[in-house]
């Protein structure tokens, strides 16, 4: 069995604490129904012991007036015994009540010989006398049986220290004269009780309670109550019974659910643990994915997450792929020219020829510099990466400072650039914003006519709306981005520029922009404009809590 369906299995087994507990109970619903009984017991001795004080020396006729008129309607069996102890009357002389079936005549009969009382009197529940034979009850109560054995033979592993054996109701088999304890105790002036192993081979004991009768100061006799606990016994045989029935039924519900849990948790959990170990082959390839699950709970939810992960790994590794055979390329073609100029300037005599091959070779060279480090950034992105730290900066702060330095570095261009909006913060490395600003402003140029206008704008967010972002456009007024292209700009390695011009860029600036910009959230895209030039605008996070607010 897994782990997880023995954890299950572990959670659902505490079903059967209800009714062990209602089992370890019964020990102290069977001391309540004895302590019960014997109250019971005492008061019809009382009662009996009240009717005939001073009754002088009429208390013999009496008490058999007082007991033929109860005709056999007490649970127990009352004795009345004269001052030396001897017996006077005997509600058991009295035979069964009428109307009772002969086989509760015999129980009768048993239990009046025996001391069982009342309670041998009535009939038994039909089924309940058969409880403790059943093999369900035996098999039960086994192991306690067995452990009480034991305990027995063994009073060393007993929890309790051995006891002395309990006398048996036979005590008063025959006798005309009592002399147990409890009615020395009772002729003595004082409440009297004894427990007596019930006769009649038997498991109950037999409650016997003596209260004295006082007539003219003095203890003129007893009254002696006896009842059998055969009917607490027969009860609690039931009601064990019906108590491991409930364990089993637990038990086997526990089991159930278990086998419920493993089929539609950890099932579904080891198939996909098994797509999981064939996705990759033995070269550690991506080689499969996850099938989605058409489970409508956490277990197909997680399958159908798993699905869409394993697609995007797919997609990733396809782009990783793809990125390395372009890089492999990219790099192909200024080798190529570096290796060709190096040749054909060992082949030339002439030195203006040579310079010049050399010159070309040590801008192939810058270009493959460039390159290198244009695939690092992107890397560095990909891989989330990041060499500064986060920190809270002003978009419209770092743009006048980026078109300040795009400005000095172009001193010979007639090209104007405008910073205009409002301070707007946002959360990122003040070095990616920068790059960010520089490449799209640096782009915007590149494609100015001679005077035209680079103009930047930062406008900032409502701070009442849930949606609301800081957003940086860079607009040119150059030809605007053709159709075709539109759809490829921000794509690695690519470039739309006429002429030699386009040997000198890496086709990696505006792709550097959108790994930064959507590694952070946000989002950048590139439309013309209606009078001529392109736009491109770039949507930010907002960092709400600017340092104006504090």
């Amino acid at each position: 069995m897994n782990r997880i369906s023995a954890r299950l299995l572990a959670f659902n087994l505490l079903v059967v604490f209800v009714p062990v507990v209602a089992f370890l109970s019964l020990g102290t619903y069977e001391r309540q129904l004895l302590a019960s009984q014997e109250r019971a017991l005492v008061q019809q001795a009382r009662l009996l012991a009240a009717a005939l004080e001073d009754a002088g020396p009429g208390m013999a006729a009496e008490a058999v007036r007082v007991v033929t008129a109860l005709r056999q309607r007490t649970d127990a069996r009352l004795r009345v015994l004269d001052a030396d102890g001897r017996l006077l009357v005997d509600s058991a002389r009295f035979g069964p009540r009428a109307g009772e079936s002969a086989a509760a005549a015999g129980r009768a009969g048993e239990g009046a010989d025996a001391d069982g009382g009342g309670d041998a009197d009535r009939p038994a529940r039909a089924g309940s006398a058969s409880a403790e034979e059943t093999f369900l009850y035996r098999a039960a109560s086994f192991p306690v049986r067995l452990w009480r054995r034991w305990a027995v033979r063994w009073p060393a592993l007993g929890v309790s220290p051995p006891r002395p054996p309990l006398e048996t109701d036979d005590f008063y088999a025959g006798a005309v004269t009592l002399r147990g304890s409890e009615v020395l105790d009772a002729l003595d002036g004082r409440y009297g009780a004894a427990t007596r192993v019930s006769a009649g081979g038997q498991r109950s004991v037999t409650l016997f309670s003596a209260i004295p009768v006082f007539g003219a100061g003095r203890v003129a006799g007893a009254v002696l109550a006896s009842q059998s606990t055969y009917r607490i016994l027969v009860d609690l045989y039931d009601l064990r019974l019906d108590v491991f029935i409930l364990f089993l039924g637990s038990v086997a519900a526990a089991a159930a659910l278990s086998l419920l849990a493993a089929a539609t948790i950890t099932v579904p959990i080891r198939r996909l643990r098994d797509q999981a170990r064939r996705m990759l082959d033995a070269r550690g390839r991506l080689a499969g994915r996850f099938e989605p699950s058409r489970r409508r709970d956490e277990v197909g939810d997680l399958s159908r997450s798993l699905g869409d992960l394993s697609r995007d790994l797919e997609r990733r590794v396809g782009l990783l792929e793809s990125f390395a055979s372009d890089v492999a390329h990219e790099l192909r073609n200024p080798l190529a020219s570096i290796r060709s100029a190096v040749e054909l300037a060992l082949s030339v005599d002439d030195p203006p020829g040579r310079a010049h091959l050399l010159e070309s070779a040590i801008a192939e060279t810058r270009r493959m510099e460039r390159l290198i480090s244009g695939v690092r950034e992107v890397s560095l992105l990909d891989s989330g990466v990041e060499a500064e730290a986060d920190g809270t900066v002003d978009v419209l702060e770092a743009a006048e400072r980026v078109v300040e330095a795009v400005r000095l570095s172009r001193s010979g261009s007639t090209v104007r650039f405008r910073v205009e909006g409002a301070h707007a913060p946002v959360r990122m490395p003040p070095g990616r914003l920068r790059q960010v600003i520089g490449n799209l402003v640096e782009n915007a140029a590149d494609f100015s006519p001679p005077a035209g206008l680079v103009t930047v704008r930062v406008e900032g967010f409502d701070a009442a709306a849930s949606a609301a972002a800081v957003v940086l456009s860079v607009t040119d007024e150059g030809p605007g981005i053709p159709a075709d292209v539109m759809g490829r700009i921000f794509d690695r390695f690519f470039s739309y520029r006429p002429g030699e011009e386009a040997k000198s860029h890496s086709g990696l600036g505006l792709a550097i922009v959108k790994a930064i910009v959507e590694g952070r959230g946000g989002s950048v895209s590139a439309a013309n404009l209606p009078g001529g030039g392109a736009r491109f605008e770039v949507r930010f996070i907002p960092y709400r809590r600017f340092p104006e607010s504090r």
